[in-house]
């Protein structure tokens, strides 16, 4: 195994809200990888995040699905499985995300303006979306880009 190997960075976007009550979304970035061993394993890039209790949630949403304007219920990953899904912000950012992609909704805390509080999201395409999230039991810290 090359050991030389440069740092990795994985993308991931935070729906974050800021401390007037406003929704945003931000490109970040996990970076702070070292390089592990799993027991006798090679070496591999790892990125430990601070323990907490946690709770997984698989979710389906089918074809044509809208979420209208509502706050993640827990600081959350969530990971698409398969299928497509869009994310849109107060602030007016939409983003879209398809397999193997991930983003970190924080919005708690959204002050209804316009007739918006928090995001909205929904499927895109002819089949449904498949999640994971992973729910965090952390406040959120209205800050972008939590996690490196």
């Amino acid at each position: 195994m090359n050991l030389a190997l440069k740092q990795p960075r994985i993308a991931y976007w935070h729906l974050w809200s800021d401390h007037q009550g406003t929704s945003h979304q931000t490109l970040c970035h996990l970076s702070a990888f070292e390089l592990m061993r799993v027991g006798v394993a090679d070496p591999q890039w790892g990125n430990p995040q601070p323990r907490s209790d946690s709770k997984v949630v698989f979710t389906v949403q089918p074809v044509g699905w809208v979420g209208d304007w509502h706050e993640n219920p827990a600081p959350q990953w969530i990971v698409v499985l398969s299928g497509r899904w869009w994310i849109e912000s107060m602030d007016g950012t939409r983003i879209e995300q398809g397999p193997g992609e991930f983003s970190f909704g924080e919005d708690q805390g959204c002050v209804a303006s316009d007739g918006k509080q928090g995001h909205r999201s929904g499927t895109i395409g002819s089949v449904s979306a498949q999640l994971m999230t992973i729910q965090l039991s952390i406040p959120p810290t209205h800050v972008p880009c939590r996690f490196k």
